[in-house]
């Protein structure tokens, strides 16, 4: 019996068999510029978490624009031994003597003279790049050709050879071996130079081991990205890392993953659209990073910290309520004589308003907010009734509040008439070992008395309050 042949399964289109290639790194040269990138990514966020804790971000500038007249001298002084100045090892050699030239300029000046960081980096910056544009300019009328050299300038991402991908990954590993073993120096050194020299640390040369890192990772990238926009690369990645976290561990991790992702993904979106320049698209890639970081970074992200000052006005509101509503409890019946608490009943609404003199739309926020969290019972006629809880916590508050009442009256010399101000811009941070401390230091349990007069509603309301329908 013959089967019936089906139509032949369609071909991949040109576009997404392309991008499966370049996913699946098939090709060769994408294989090789894509490792080499992530490479250099994950050593320039290494770096850049020390440079941009230590508040030297301008380093990087520094020292890539350093390495711009090593370039141009190695490429005149080959041309005068008679070769032809184009020597891959001899213009890196050229740029790492500058490069440590720069470095040592910067320590020099920031340690023997008056000029802080930021001023030291900026000499030596605008001074390497001037000599670095005039020894190009020299080097274009010397004997030999010079084109190809203002690829250090804006990289040449797309024609990394084997080589390249070698240097990346030793200078990666040697970075690598030095976080990991001198992490500890590093952090004391970003934080508190000064303890890490009074217990012993060698303050300086440590110092000048993170620049020496700094400046290999920089030299590394020329080819990559450019002496321009490998100090994009040197600090975005570090400063993405820092809006998801504060500790430095995690921080060092998170910023040679954004790096090595950065170069991952730029280098294969280059590899996709020929047009685009490679370390261009690299930078912008970390920038993407950076930009989504900024928003979004659990430890200082816009978003989060507008959510949490959300969550901390809510808290506000929601603790000014509760204690307007047991003052007013105080005010209106008084306290009995198990534990000084007054009785739970209903309150009559505007004398509660009136003891915060809230709006209409931020009583009913309040309302809304205090239904939500289970804290009132029922409103009906003018008056209100907590439930259970909301009184139970409308206790607390109140005793937090008037603690630290007493002991700003006690510690602050602040009068009575004025406490109450001062203390209500300081109870809702008051964590509860703190209200442990202030319990010893007053050597007090219960819920103190208020210093200031209490909202009352009058005679009649006190007398007899109207019964609530449930």
């Amino acid at each position: 019996m013959t089967g019936v042949v089906g139509p032949p399964p369609a071909a991949l289109s040109p576009a997404l068999e392309n991008l499966l290639r370049v996913l699946a790194l098939l090709d060769y040269n994408t294989r090789l510029v894509v490792l080499t990138t992530a490479l250099l990514g994950l050593a320039s966020g290494l770096v850049g978490t020390f440079l941009l804790l230590r508040r030297r971000s301008l380093m990087g500038d520094a020292l890539s624009h350093a390495t711009l007249p090593g370039v141009g001298l190695a490429f005149l002084l080959a041309v005068a031994a008679g070769s032809s100045g184009k020597s891959l090892p001899v213009l890196l050699l050229g740029a790492a003597v500058t490069g440590l030239l720069g470095t040592l300029l910067v320590l020099l000046i920031r340690n023997h003279s008056r000029l802080k960081d930021d001023a030291a980096m900026g000499i030596v910056l605008g001074v390497s790049f001037g000599v670095g544009i005039a020894v190009l300019g020299v080097a274009q009328d010397a004997g030999g050709s010079a084109a190809g050299l203002e690829g250090f300038i804006y990289g040449k991402t797309a024609s990394l050879v084997r080589s390249d991908l070698f240097l990346l990954a030793g200078t990666a590993f040697l970075v690598l071996a030095c976080v990991l073993a001198l992490r500890k120096e590093f952090t004391l050194l970003c934080f508190d130079e000064a303890f890490g020299s009074a217990r012993g640390f060698p303050a300086r040369r440590l110092d000048a081991l993170l620049l020496t890192l700094a400046t290999l990772v920089t030299i590394a990238g020329l080819q990559a990205v450019g002496l321009i926009l490998v100090v994009a690369f040197l600090i975005l990645p570090a400063a993405a890392a820092r809006f998801w976290t504060h500790r430095v561990g995690p921080m060092l991790g998170l910023a040679a993953g954004i790096g090595a992702l950065s170069g991952w993904s730029g280098a294969s979106v280059s590899a996709l659209f020929g047009r685009l320049p490679a370390g261009a698209v690299i930078v912008l890639a970390a920038s993407c990073f950076f930009t989504v970081s900024l928003f979004f970074g659990r430890a200082r992200g816009l978003a989060y910290r507008w959510y949490q000052h959300r969550l901390f006005e809510r808290k506000m509101d929601r603790q000014h309520f509760l204690r307007a509503a047991y003052e007013c409890l105080e005010g209106c019946y008084g306290r009995d004589h198990r534990g000084g608490l007054p009785p739970n009943r209903p309150l009559p609404v505007r004398t509660l308003r009136a003891n915060r003199g809230w709006s209409e739309a931020e009583w009913r926020r309040m309302l809304r907010q205090a239904r939500r969290e289970d804290h009132l019972e029922r409103v009906d006629r003018g008056h209100l009734l907590l439930s259970e809880a909301g009184y139970g916590e409308a206790a607390r508050v109140v005793r937090n509040h008037r603690l630290w009442e007493l002991f700003l009256m006690k510690h602050a010399a602040i009068a009575a008439s004025h406490v109450h101000r001062d203390a209500d811009a300081v109870e809702h941070l008051l964590s509860p070992e703190m209200v442990d401390e202030l319990e010893r230091e007053l050597d007090r349990r219960d819920i103190p008395g208020s210093p200031h007069p209490l909202p009352t509603a009058g005679a009649e309301a006190r007398a007899d309050p109207p019964a609530l329908p449930r």
